[in-house]
């Protein structure tokens, strides 16, 4: 497994260790002693899955009461996947960095407590899978405008197809 650290504190990307051969691959997608030695201390207690066709975008969430980590990978298709700081006081504090996580690079997505996360597909359909720290809590789940022109996040799509929720998302600086 190789982690690569990126420019926010904690946000990291995950290259697990893939075996391949004439009968097709094995890797190993979470095993918690090896991600504990690389700083991933947080206990996953749910595991998600979504289903999305070319061009939704989903996100910007995050979750408080309580707040939620999130490793993230995709198992088909491929997506553009973006965790931007939200953490008050943070050098950092609305800078955004994106990664592309596919089926065939197998790039995992660490999202720690303060950063807000979002996605889009590239790929006629993708599978998402989500460990989270917490429960999914309705009452805490929260959302920042996709295109805040604050954040500035350079999405790989236009026109995107969005939720109602999404799309009328409040800007971070309304927070």
């Amino acid at each position: 497994m190789q982690i690569t650290t990126t420019e926010l504190d904690g946000v990291l990307i995950i290259d697990p260790k893939v075996h391949t051969d004439v009968r097709g691959s094995f890797y190993e997608c979470y095993v918690k002693q090896k991600y504990k030695e690389h700083g991933i201390h947080d206990e996953f207690i749910q595991d998600n899955h979504s289903m999305s066709k070319k061009g939704v975008l989903r996100g910007l969430h995050y979750q408080e009461n309580p707040e939620q980590a999130k490793l993230v990978r995709v198992t088909r298709g491929e997506v553009f996947d973006v965790a931007v700081d939200i953490r008050k006081g943070s050098p950092t504090f609305g800078k955004w960095v994106g990664a592309r996580l596919s089926e065939e690079n197998h790039l995992q997505m660490y999202i720690p407590v303060g950063f807000a996360h979002g996605f889009c597909v590239l790929s006629d359909t993708a599978e998402f899978l989500y460990k989270c720290s917490e429960y999914y809590a309705p009452s805490g789940e929260r959302a920042i405008l996709w295109n805040d022109p604050d954040i500035g996040i350079d999405w790989p799509i236009e026109n995107p197809i969005l939720s109602e929720k999404d799309n009328n998302a409040p800007r971070l600086r309304d927070f």
